[in-house]
């Protein structure tokens, strides 16, 4: 290892260690195998943590002469925040709720006040005190806070490492008393019931799963606490929540494709439970509660869901209240007293629509102002509602809190991000295209530029930064950000891919992205950067690609397949030893990923589809692109080995002298660093090498 003073003469270089194993008839060559740790989720090996440390230490190295530049971004993108903000208040109850950030704080305050209550802060009450609870360490992220009905109590749980095991705890809110209950490895919401005497949740097993609904009663020992359910399949993850009129306890379990629900009383959560509907393969519903009524949003009879309703004496006899259509695709739906709310996007571009409970004929769709956007419900806690509260924004609109008066089916505008550094949005523009991909589907991709971008890069054609996801059924929508203005000002043009495997286009965008059509999204990807230097808005080398997890999957495959398309590539945490992953049940999110991937240890078709485009299997002798990637020490999602292997056979196969980065967040996981602040340096660096690569570090 170099030491401080001496800069690494060269980038290291794994051992190559061969560990090949044989499947479904052939052999499979895996000569990194070794950089996984066998202790983990503990990880201590020596060679393995210096091998990491090395590759830091040559991240840091050539990283340096750009730190003007980093520090550059940063300073824009930080200038671009209001530092000391607050959140519009929102009413539960008899209690006012809000968020604040101090100036210069990393992370927020939870605040309260009495209802009628003046706002010269005489009467706030400090809830919940992240930049306390912070202090000190490396990475933070609060995972659940509630409080009880009765305002009295307040539960959280916090992860102190990245690893999304946290830890609850309870106190008294007036006094700031903590009760001496501490549950460990909770993975879930904290739900108040039976009177505010009993908290459930859920806890993570030994492979990080959710396979269980616990009960705990305050002022009981946490190893007496009662197992409400426990989910047998290992692919299913399980929970709880409450209905929206507080009655129920509805308990959930589900993979990607399949799920089932039960309903307990509230008051009586050790009471007798109600199946929904058994599961069925595919079959997947949700539901809430109306009086004695179910409503359940299912998949049974249309991929883009319906909306049923059932009486709670038989909650499996399902009658359709709004159909399925090809046009309309249902993604959710909230219950209120006097009228219910359906979410969706229609022909791709968010819906939102109030239906009355008395006359089904009477639909309201909720009118915004922009073409294309981003909107949806935001936070709506209480049942007997005359006013929603709303969150929009766009690609040129910042984020905007709304409340939608019900009766007169006006917009209010409570609050719009506010830019300090300056925003001027008729400088910008944004544009929907839609690319034919080689298969002859339309995708559609947003694009956000200057006005006067043409100008910016002398009348040539710009670069231009591609984001991609495609999987999950996850939708990109397009919505704004003000980091990226750092290179939009810069004259690139910046798109959002809406490839297959999201669900952008409804369930069967998402389905013609996942298992046997897996390569789709990675088709749809290369075709929709070419589609753009076609329409002139870029050239080949002169495209930075990104995407992180399963959009990192996506970039191993796209720089396997076309690498001189791309002028730079940055893969966060990517997932990209696909088949030795989904072959390892005891990985956290195996079992319940085979519906998304397949299963390569059973299925020889599957296993022979992911091994010829599994990014880290498919690394070959050619030139690549500059790649930057980044990786979590303690990711339970994405372990850090699969980025650490797939790098270092590009370090041992690669043609050319293309920049190859990996940077491995010692103390941290998924997301990277935790803070508001030390988030927004990862991207600063980011685009600093993006800046670096395509020769542009104004």
């Amino acid at each position: 290892m170099p030491n401080a003073t001496t800069p690494p003469a060269a980038p290291p270089v794994a051992a190559k260690r061969p560990a090949p194993y044989t499947r479904h008839g052939v052999t499979v060559a895996d000569d990194y195998a070794w950089l996984r740790d066998p202790g983990y989720p503990k990880v201590s090996d020596p060679e393995i943590l210096a091998h990491l440390e090395a590759e830091n230490a040559w991240f840091e190295h050539r990283m340096a002469p750009h730190q003007g530049l980093i520090d550059r971004l940063f300073g824009e993108m930080r200038g671009r925040v209001k530092e000391a903000d607050k959140s519009v208040p929102q009413k539960d109850g008899d209690w006012l709720y809000w968020i604040e950030f101090e100036e210069g704080a990393e992370y927020k305050k939870w605040w309260r006040r009495p209802v009628g209550a003046p706002g010269d802060g005489s009467a706030d009450q400090l809830l919940f005190d992240e930049v306390a609870a912070a202090q000190g360490k490396e990475y933070f992220r609060l995972g659940a806070l509630s409080v009880s009905k009765d305002g009295r109590l307040l539960a959280w749980a916090v992860d102190d490492n990245g690893s999304e095991r946290f830890t609850a705890r309870i106190m008294v809110i007036a006094t700031g008393e903590a009760l001496p209950e501490v549950i460990e490895d909770t993975l879930s919401a904290l739900v108040w019931c039976a009177d505010d005497k009993a908290l459930v949740y859920s806890r993570a097993n030994e492979h990080w799963r959710t396979d269980n609904v616990r009960l705990h009663w305050l002022g009981q020992p946490v190893e007496n606490d009662i197992e409400l359910y426990h989910e047998d399949d290992e692919g299913f993850l399980a929970g709880a929540d409450l209905s929206a009129n507080e009655e129920w306890l509805i308990i959930a379990t589900g993979d990607h494709q399949t799920s089932e629900v039960r309903l307990v009383s509230a008051k009586d959560p050790t009471g007798p439970q109600r199946l929904v509907k058994p599961r069925a393969e595919g079959v997947e519903y949700s539901v809430d509660l109306h009086g004695e009524t179910l409503f359940i949003l299912t998949n049974d009879s249309h991929e883009n869901f319906r909306l049923a309703t059932a009486p709670l004496a038989a909650p499996g006899e399902w009658t359709t209240l709004v159909e399925g259509t090809e046009d309309f695709y249902l993604t959710g739906f909230e219950l209120y007293r006097d009228f219910y709310v359906l979410e969706g996007r229609l022909r791709g571009l968010d819906r939102i629509e109030l239906r009355y409970y008395d006359d089904p004929a009477r639909i309201e769709p909720i009118v915004f102002p922009e073409e294309s956007f981003s909107a949806g419900l935001a936070d709506n806690p209480e049942w007997a509602v005359e006013r929603l509260r709303l969150s929009y924004e766009s690609m040129v609109t910042p984020s905007t809190v709304y409340d939608y008066h019900v009766g007169t089916r006006q917009l209010e505008v409570l609050k719009v991000r506010e830019i300090p550094s300056g925003y001027d949005a008729s400088q910008y523009e944004t544009r929907r295209i839609e690319v034919q991909a080689r298969d002859g589907t339309m995708v559609p991709v947003s694009v956000v530029m200057r006005r006067d971008r043409d100008a910016l890069n002398g009348g040539a054609a710009g670069p231009l930064y591609l984001y991609g996801y495609g999987a999950y059924g996850m939708a990109m929508p397009p919505g704004f950000s003000a980091g990226r203005l750092s290179l939009v000002d810069r004259g690139y043009a910046y798109a959002i891919a809406h490839i297959r495997g999201g669900d952008d286009l409804g369930r069967a965008w998402y389905k013609a992205g996942k298992l046997m059509a897996r390569t789709n999204t990675f088709h749809d990807f290369v075709d929709v950067a070419k589609g753009l230097v076609a329409e002139g808005l870029t050239a080949p080398g002169k495209i930075a690609a990104a995407g992180g997890s399963a959009g990192g999957e996506l970039m191993g495959a796209v720089i396997n397949s076309d690498p001189g398309l791309w002028g730079a590539v940055v893969a966060h945490v990517p997932f990209v030893d696909v088949v030795n992953s989904m072959s390892d049940a005891s990985l956290p999110l195996t079992p319940g990923e085979w519906p998304e991937w397949g299963n390569p240890v059973e299925d020889a078709d599957a296993f022979h589809y992911m091994l010829a485009y599994s990014p880290y299997d498919q690394v070959k002798p050619q030139a690549y692109p500059p790649l930057l990637v980044t990786a979590g020490l303690n990711d339970p999602r994405v372990t850090y080995w699969e980025p650490a292997k797939w790098v270092a056979k590009l370090r041992e196969l690669k043609l050319g002298d293309s920049e190859l980065l990996l940077k491995t967040n010692m103390g941290a996981g998924h997301g990277g660093k935790s803070g508001r602040f030390e988030s927004l340096r990862e991207t600063a660096e980011e685009y600093a090498f993006i800046l670096w690569q395509m020769g542009v570090e104004g």
